[in-house]
């Protein structure tokens, strides 16, 4: 199974990648697959943005993996 996670693209520093941030975290990232625009919400996975998806859809994976994180510290 993947897991790809929702990040905000929050700036293009070439033709085909960009910086995204997700959960405190920013890293680089190929868009080679998409054509987003800074403030897009894109799936990422494996170093590749392979969706943009709606902010409201971005948010609520987001809190799946919240939640999921929290369960885990509270075992």
């Amino acid at each position: 199974m993947c897991l790809a996670i929702p990040a905000q693209l929050i700036s293009i520093d070439s033709d085909d990648t960009g910086t995204v941030s997700f959960l405190g975290n920013e890293m680089t990232v190929s868009l080679s697959l998409v054509s987003p625009k800074i403030g897009d919400y894109l799936l990422i996975h494996a170093g590749y943005a392979i969706e943009v998806v709606a902010k409201d859809s971005a948010d609520e994976i987001l809190d799946i993996y919240r939640l999921l994180e929290e369960s885990a510290n509270d075992s």
